[in-house]
Order: structure tokens, then C-alpha cells, then sequence
């Protein structure tokens, strides 16, 4: 798991990295204003039903029936229920684009109310997200593309083709800002371009192990109408958990000007070591999982488990400690030219410093949520992520007035937290084997490991030597307190006997 997973992640640190070189360029030439907010605005109302039909809900349903006609009825029967899955997708997914993009105004108004006392925002957000809702068809098909490569074992391919989004997000602006008299719809084009490239990157890789597409449509066909019966109750659950988006965008709206933008460049920080470690060993425990179900292996779930949550741990943990302790100057390299002033750094430190909390639970429910779906139980982590939203949407209003705009990312995270907490209780009585105590001491060690090698890096005072004012003084201080904050946590977890490091170090020498 650790190997496979280690593949995600190198191919989605590649895609994270253009992810954070893309809003840089966001950054550099829009800034935190009023055309940077309306864009995060519209792109995150395409962005969410692409979460609900095709990243998360389609993908999570998908692969575990794929997996099970794969191994019980064999590979053409297989992809069979590929073309017949993406063939309905093409004609559901395009209506609701069609709808879309007709109630566009609607959805705005909605979305981020703040906006219509200002009818040049409004207008703009309108025009973007009917520009952008077209993506929703093009990362649909690529979601069903890498559930079919992930299901015959294949994690780079399908993990590196998000890239291709990236580039296309940061080749645009570059190449055409000058030749837009409003120039964020060089954005808007960058996603439909970027969406294009998604799709293309995979296909090779899909003719290598036989696949080709073939338009069919057969609705009574049993294996896709089990997709469906799972799709149904994670879409419910999906949309719950993205209706905090939704209210955190509208609560954001009526704060101060740029809030949205605060929050979003945060977001995406966080998300760097969350796609690079957590939502790996999602992409890699969901395969695993479905297989062992499929053939009845139930009794090797718990030691799965074991794996997939105590790798989590041991990397998202110092990473969390990281972005809290040291947001300020990652900001600050990342984001800080341009139109992105000191104002901005400190705004978007502050909601990236909350975010931090809530690592953990994103991570954990990546890695908790799959064995249910390769269970067959869709609707225990729906009815958990419907819990979670009444916890956020409660702390949202309890902690906009004490830290306002960075409230709604306290918020976030606490709700983040509860929904791992619920879904690893429930496990318990699930399968057979579960740990508690181990996984209790192992994130306390953890935990003090990472925390013991903040403050001590943070004690060497290394910007007392280094000064942040020039580019090459901010990338070296960065480099120096990861280098250490590293060393000394993979010391203090060699000294408190933590298991991984064992397990990486055998791993590395075994493929040296």
C-alpha cells in the first residue's frame, strides 16, 4: 500500500505544485479583488457538482462494482459497464449542465447573495459560471477513466492527469491576459482547456489495457443500477458535506472585501499535503479494499485499515503542524507579488493556520469512508456527513463573531474532525479487529513528535539569520525549516518506536 501509494503521491505532488504555481499566476495578476472573488465564486458552483457526479460520488461508487464484475464475471463484461456508465453519464451530466448554465443568475444570487449590491460582480460571476459549468462533462468522463485505471492497478497515469487541469488554468492567463479586455475569463477558458487535457492524458494508458469506448445505453443493466443504488445515498451525503462550501461562500460574501479569496488561497495550501498524502491513500484503499471484498477476504479490512489510517497519521499530522506554525512565510513565498500584498499574507495565514486543524479529519474520512462503500454502505457516511454539516454550520455562527472570516475555516475543520470520529466508531462494529488503543498512543506520539519538532525549530529563530525580504532568503527559509522540522520529527519517531518510520526506511533500502 505504501509503494502504490507512493506513486499517487509523487504524480499528485507534481499536480498539486502546478496547483499552487496556478494560483500564483491567479495571484500575480488578479489579486484578492472583486474579479478574483467572482471567479472563486462561479467556479466553485461547477466545482461542487463535479465533487457530487464525478470525483467523489461516481468514482467511490463505481470502482468497488467494477472491481466485483471485474473479478466475478471478467474484463469485457467489465467494460461493458464502463461505456454503459459513461454513456448515461454523457446524457444525465449534460442536462444538468444544460439547467445550469439557463439558471445561472438564480444560482449566484443564492451562492454568494453579497454580490448583488455590486451588479458588475453579480453579472461577471454569471457570465464565468456559465463559461465553466461545461467542465462538469469533461471531469466526469476522466473520473470514470481513472476509476478503470485504478481498478487494473494503474495509480500514476490517472493520479498525474489533474496536471493537465493545472496547466491549462496556468498556460491561459499567461498567453492571452493581454488580448481580454476583462481578463479573468482567461481563467474561465484555462478550465475548460485544462478539462480537455484531463481526458486526452489517460487515453493511452486506456487503449494499453483494451479499453475503448462505445456509446450504449441500458438502464436495467444490474451492475449499473447497483452504481446507482450506491451513487444515490453518496451524492446525498456529498451534498450535505458541500453545502458547507456553499454557506461558507455566502457567509464569506457579506464579511470583508477579498474574504472569499482569503479562504480559497488558504483552502488550497491546505489541500497540497491532503491530496499528496491523504487523498493517495484514499485513491489506493479503495481498489485494495473492493478486491478483498469481492473475494471474500473480509478478515484483512481491519489490518487495511491499520495501514492506511497509521500512514495517514504519521504524515498529515507534521504537515497540520507545519501550516499552523509556519503559515506566515509559506504564504508569503507562494502568494506575496503582484497584486497580492503583506494584507493579503496575513489574512490568508490566519484562515490557513484554522484549516490546519482539520487536516486530520479530511484525510481520515479519505481513508474511513471507502471501506463502507466496498461494504455496500453508502448511507452510513451520509448520514455522518449530514451531521457534520449541522456541527459546521452551527460553529460558523459561533465563531464568525470571536476570529470572523477565519471562523468559517474553525468551522470546517471541526466538522472535518467529527465526521472521522463517527465513521472510525462505526467501524468498530463493522469489521472485526480494530485497534483502538493503538491508534489512540499512535497519534498521541505522533503528535508530540511533530509539535516537539516545531518548537524547536521555531526556537532556533533561523529568520533571525536569514531574511525574508528577498525572494531567494524566503525560498531558503522555508527549505531550512522543513529540513529540520523533518529530521527532528523522523528522530522523535525512531526514538518513540513508531512503527512507520520502520516501514520506510525497509522500503526505501528494499528498492535501493
Amino acid at each position: 500500500m505504501a509503494f502504490q501509494a507512493g506513486k499517487v503521491s509523487v504524480a499528485t505532488g507534481l499536480s498539486r505544485v502546478l496547483g499552487l504555481v496556478r494560483e500564483q499566476v491567479m495571484a500575480y495578476f488578479f489579486g484578492a479583488g472583486m474579479a478574483t472573488d467572482a471567479f472563486v465564486a462561479a467556479f466553485r458552483v461547477p466545482n461542487l457538482l463535479r465533487d457530487l457526479f464525478a470525483e467523489g460520488a461516481l468514482s467511490s461508487a463505481f470502482i468497488p462494482v467494477f472491481k466485483d464484475t471485474a473479478v466475478n464475471a471478467g474484463r469485457e463484461r467489465a467494460f461493458y459497464l464502463a461505456n454503459l456508465t459513461i454513456s448515461s453519464l454523457l446524457m444525465i451530466v449534460g442536462l444538468v449542465v444544460a439547467v445550469g448554465i439557463i439558471f445561472s443568475p438564480q444560482i449566484i444570487y443564492v451562492s454568494a447573495h453579497g454580490f448583488t449590491s455590486d451588479p458588475e460582480k453579480f453579472n461577471l460571476a454569471v457570465r464565468l459560471t456559465r463559461i465553466m459549468f461545461v467542465y462538469l462533462i469533461m471531469v466526469s468522463v476522466s473520473a470514470v477513466f481513472m476509476g478503470i485505471l485504478n481498478s487494473f492497478g494503474r495509480f500514476g497515469i490517472p493520479a498525474l492527469s489533474p496536471a493537465l487541469f493545472n496547466l491549462g488554468m496556468i498556460i491561459t492567463p499567461v498567453v492571452l491576459y493581454q488580448y481580454f479586455d476583462i481578463p479573468i475569463y482567461t481563467l474561465a477558458i484555462g478550465v475548460i482547456i485544462g478539462g480537455i487535457g484531463q481526458i486526452v492524458f489517460q487515453l493511452p494508458t486506456l487503449f494499453q489495457i483494451g479499453f475503448r469506448f462505445n456509446f450504449v445505453l441500458n438502464f436495467a443493466d444490474t451492475a449499473l443500477r447497483r452504481i446507482g443504488r450506491l451513487i444515490s445515498p453518496m451524492i446525498m451525503g456529498l451534498s450535505a458535506s458541500r453545502i458547507n462550501i456553499v454557506i461558507n461562500t455566502l457567509l464569506a460574501s457579506l464579511l470583508i472585501e477579498g474574504a472569499i479569496s482569503y479562504l480559497n488561497f488558504a483552502y488550497r495550501l491546505m489541500h497540497f499535503p491532503l491530496g499528496v498524502f491523504g487523498v493517495a491513500l484514499g485513491t489506493v484503499t479503495l481498489p485494495r479494499v473492493s478486491d478483498e471484498v469481492a473475494r471474500n477476504k473480509l478478515d484483512k479490512l481491519a489490518h487495511t485499515f491499520h495501514e492506511a489510517i497509521g500512514l495517514s497519521v504519521f504524515l498529515i499530522i507534521p504537515s497540520a503542524v507545519y501550516l499552523a506554525g509556519f503559515g506566515d512565510d509559506l504564504v508569503r513565498l507562494i502568494y506575496e507579488r503582484g497584486a497580492f500584498d503583506a494584507e493579503a499574507t496575513r489574512q490568508t495565514a490566519r484562515a490557513l493556520y484554522f484549516y490546519a486543524f482539520g487536516l486530520i479529519g479530511f484525510a481520515g474520512v479519505r481513508v474511513a469512508a471507502p471501506i463502507f462503500y466496498a461494504l455496500g454502505d453508502a448511507r452510513r457516511p451520509m448520514h455522518y456527513s449530514i451531521l457534520a454539516v449541522i456541527v459546521n454550520i452551527v460553529l460558523n455562527f459561533v465563531f464568525i463573531p470571536i476570529w470572523g472570516f477565519a471562523g468559517l475555516a474553525a468551522a470546517t475543520s471541526a466538522a472535518g474532525l467529527t465526521n472521522l470520529s463517527l465513521l472510525t466508531i462505526k467501524l468498530r462494529s463493522r469489521i472485526s479487529g480494530l485497534d483502538f488503543r493503538y491508534l489512540f498512543f499512535h497519534i498521541v506520539r505522533v503528535l508530540t513528535g511533530a509539535l516537539a519538532a516545531w518548537y524547536i525549530t521555531r526556537a532556533t529563530g533561523l529568520e533571525t539569520f536569514i531574511s525574508p525580504a528577498r525572494l531567494s532568503g524566503q525560498i531558503i527559509l522555508i527549505f531550512l525549516q522543513i529540513m529540520m522540522m523533518g529530521l527532528l520529527y523522523l528522530l522523535f519517531m525512531m526514538i518513540f518506536r513508531v512503527r512507520e518510520v520502520g516501514r520506510l526506511l525497509a522500503m526505501l533500502k528494499s528498492r535501493r
